[in-house]
């Protein structure tokens, strides 16, 4: 960058010592120029914008984009495998109908002190944030201006582990707020069925929605997406390899149950 500077001036009698308004407006332009390339540098500290490619249908909205590249999210991928801590034992069951099941997959819940979620029929405790979980969620926050205080980590070893069809709909959550989700490992299919096509009392015909979950995409559910939809990852028995998945969301605690 060009830079103006003023000489200095030997002062005399009678004479002004501020430098001419040319070069005080070159002066001023320059610090402002500083200034813009300095908030530039803060604005890419964690990535830079993504295009993101919308998917819609009745009551479904949501944003997907390639939020890391494969040698990022490689590393990722592998700094979580060392510091996320699984459940074990009681609180890796869930209640299902009233009956209690084992998680096909490992999770975790981590967020800010003192917060808890509810779902499935348990309530899980969130641990302090790990430095990985924190600049994934800051990388979240900066490319879609949202902020979140908690995130559900699951892990799939390979293609036997899944997801059963669900709405992340609790009370406790912003509605405000979408839930967003980053993939990290195998690509995995990710369904979207409508609330009114479930079940042999099936009211409607409406497509399901699918789409495949890359190695470090960023997925946006927004409202009303888990008012009207389910989503689920199901079984895919060809694929060998594990994939961790973090959902964040935003709880308010004036909310909860």
């Amino acid at each position: 960058m060009e830079k103006f500077v003023v000489p200095r001036r030997h002062k005399r009698s009678g004479t002004s010592d501020a430098p001419s308004p040319q070069k005080k407006i070159k002066l001023e332009s320059d610090k402002r120029m500083k200034r813009e390339e300095e908030e530039e540098e803060e604005e890419d500290e964690f990535s830079h914008p993504v295009p993101w490619q919308k998917i819609e249908a009745e009551g479904l909205d949501c944003d997907y984009a390639q939020l890391f590249s494969k040698e990022e999210a490689d590393k990722l991928f592998k700094q979580l495998e060392e510091e996320v801590v699984y459940a074990t034992g009681e609180e890796a069951r869930v209640q299902v109908f009233g009956k209690v099941h084992d998680i096909p997959r490992k999770q975790a819940t981590y967020g800010d002190a003192g917060l808890t979620y509810t779902y499935s029929g348990v309530t899980r405790l969130a641990c302090p944030w790990t430095p990985t979980l924190e600049y994934i969620r800051d990388a979240v926050t900066n490319t879609t201006g949202q902020t979140f205080n908690f995130v559900l980590v699951n892990r799939y070893k390979d293609g036997q582990d899944h997801m059963g069809e669900h709405r992340d709909d609790e009370k406790e959550l912003d509605p405000l707020c979408p839930i967003a989700s980053v993939s990290l490992g195998a690509a995995r299919d990710f369904i979207f069925r409508h609330r009114d096509t479930r079940g042999n009392q099936a009211r409607r015909q409406i497509e399901p929605v699918k789409l495949e979950l890359a190695h470090g995409s960023l997925l946006l559910m927004n409202s009303p997406t888990n008012t009207f939809w389910y989503h689920s990852l199901p079984v895919r028995k060809k694929i060998s390899q594990p994939r961790i998945n973090l959902t964040f969301r935003r709880i308010l605690k004036d909310r909860k149950k």
